[in-house]
């Protein structure tokens, strides 16, 4: 029988409270810390309070490799059509009801000029849906897309709950949308926990939907992190949110790393890694079609576009 399970390095084939060796007819189901194994449930309950402090040790330190590893890209993804990453800035991302993909402004805009001039029906440029015409259509089309849990369908649906003040619809939404993997679900989460909204208060429940939606991607979660561990004094994890958020691209983020810098929080080396990232990937979101909607005043052209084919703007802008 084990004593202690703090020097274990691997994980053994034998029971950690009762020695019995793994076999055809014995399963060892492991440890949540993945440092051993246990033949069954009543081993585990025995041997909880020899291996407790190791355990919750182990597991916050794969925590921590989680949430402090680099993403590799954020949680919006690539746009379907041009298959650029998708920019933080959600004026430059638009989605339509029909399909609720997630595209970039120049896919959007291209596609419309396209039936602008050519006297088209307006559809989408994902799915090739013609447009609804009425705010009705557009939550119809909600409706079907949550009932068959589309994450993003379920997210849309969870912000106009909070939007329209119904904050327990908003917790119910957000929370099956998180389930299905919506970074943004996570993130609203944390903000319904952090201000009661629909629920009690629980900043531990805060914190963990922003470490969830940091961990997926969500930039502006990791952003809000590296607020949270400065103002408890932890400034160490906080200058690494920071320096992960700027490195995808997060101008605030990166303005808190300049600011670390300035005090000395952070290496020269550091803060040009910085630099150098978030500039790589602000790049990467570029086109030609995307700097070519960002020159006009879009909602001018597609006023024009909806007066042309009299019909009315079916976007959804999103956070």
């Amino acid at each position: 029988m084990m004593s202690s399970t703090e020097e274990v390095t691997e994980v053994e084939e034998v029971c950690a409270s009762c020695g019995i060796t793994a076999g055809d007819d014995i399963k060892l189901k492991k440890c949540a810390c993945d440092l051993v194994k246990y033949c069954g449930v009543e081993c585990q309950r025995n041997h909880r309070p020899q291996h407790k402090k190791g355990c919750k040790k182990r597991i916050a330190a794969m925590r921590d490799d989680r949430l402090f590893t680099q993403p590799d890209e954020s949680h919006h993804g690539e746009c379907p059509i041009c298959c650029l990453p998708l920019p933080l800035d959600g004026e430059k991302r638009i989605i339509n009801t029909c399909c609720c993909k997630r595209i970039c402004i120049g896919c959007d805009y291209a596609n419309k000029k396209r039936e602008w001039e050519q006297g088209l029906e307006q559809r989408c440029p994902y799915c090739r849906e013609v447009l609804p015409y009425t705010d009705e259509e557009i939550h119809q089309n909600l409706i079907e897309r949550a009932k068959a849990n589309d994450p993003n369908a379920l997210y849309e649906m969870g912000e106009n709950c909070r939007n329209e003040g119904d904050y327990k619809g908003a917790v119910e939404y957000c929370t099956k949308a998180a389930k299905f993997g919506n970074m943004m679900a996570h993130h609203s989460l944390s903000y319904m926990y952090h201000d009661g909204q629909g629920v009690e208060k629980d900043m531990k429940k805060a914190v963990y939907h922003w470490e969830e939606a940091a961990i997926g991607g969500h930039a502006r979660a990791r952003y809000n992190l590296g607020y949270y561990e400065g103002g408890n004094g932890r400034f160490d994890r906080a200058t690494k949110h920071f320096m992960i958020a700027a490195k995808q691209g997060h101008d605030g983020a990166l303005k808190e790393v300049e600011r670390n810098f300035r005090w000395g929080f952070v290496s020269k080396e550091e803060y040009t890694t910085a630099l150098r990232g978030h500039q790589a990937v602000v790049d990467a979101t570029k086109s030609q079609q995307r700097d070519a909607a960002d020159e006009i005043d879009a909602y001018m052209v597609y006023q024009k576009m909806y007066e042309y084919h009299g019909t009315h703007c079916t976007l959804i802008l999103p956070m």
